[in-house]
């Protein structure tokens, strides 16, 4: 498979030969779901906390007599029935949403994600991408040149230098990851992707 790859002014300059076993994979939209579900639940952290029957701060006595009221049994205020009472099967905080993914399957989600984005054009491929000063207005000019206007784009390089991540923080539509950090959440929230030669090339090593 050739891939275009443009310059610094969005101009194609060359081409380069992807796999296509990474690059021209069919769509699988339920490893997709899974290797994205997985990414997002590893993420989470179990710091949710519900208190039980046994800590609730209300009396134990019986609020009113078994029988002869003409109301139903109640044992204590505290009960999962009650509001402000207990919950049955309450949240502790050392929950574990971990998700087990096989290196495999990981590696066949990310290649799968690629490919669609090969299919679909939201995959860019830039010879280079350097500053020469940690300026904002330089990296959104960049962008305007090489096509990227007003969609989110997700960058990803080899290695972010200082003045390209300096940059990119305060434009709201960019995301500059280095290759290694590359993730399926972004990959697929992003309508585009704009990836450095070198990036590619990384990236093919990884899954490969």
């Amino acid at each position: 498979m050739e891939l275009k790859v443009i310059d610094g002014k969005g101009l194609v300059s060359a081409s380069m030969s992807a796999s296509d076993e990474l690059f021209g994979r069919e769509y699988n939209e339920a490893l997709i779901h899974q290797v994205v579900i997985a990414y997002q639940a590893n993420a989470r952290f179990g710091n949710s906390k519900q208190k039980g029957r046994s800590e609730i701060a209300k009396s134990t006595r019986k609020p009113w007599a078994q029988k002869g009221t003409g109301r139903a049994r109640a044992g204590m205020a505290s009960s999962p029935l009650w509001r402000g009472g207990g919950k049955i099967f309450p949240n502790s905080p050392d929950e574990n949403y971990t998700q087990k993914v096989n290196r495999k399957m990981y590696r066949a989600g990310l290649a799968s994600i690629f490919s669609q984005l090969v299919r679909e054009n939201r995959l860019t491929v830039v010879d280079n991408l350097t500053l020469e000063a940690p300026k904002t207005k330089l990296l959104a000019q960049k962008m305007l040149d090489m096509g990227f206007d007003s969609s989110r784009v997700l960058i990803i390089v080899s290695d972010i230098d200082d003045n390209l991540y300096l940059s990119s923080r305060n434009l709201p539509n960019v995301l500059v990851l280095e290759a290694r950090l590359a993730d399926p959440v972004s990959l697929v929230r992003f309508p585009k992707v704009l990836v450095t030669l070198d990036a590619m090339r990384k990236i093919e090593e990884m899954l490969t």
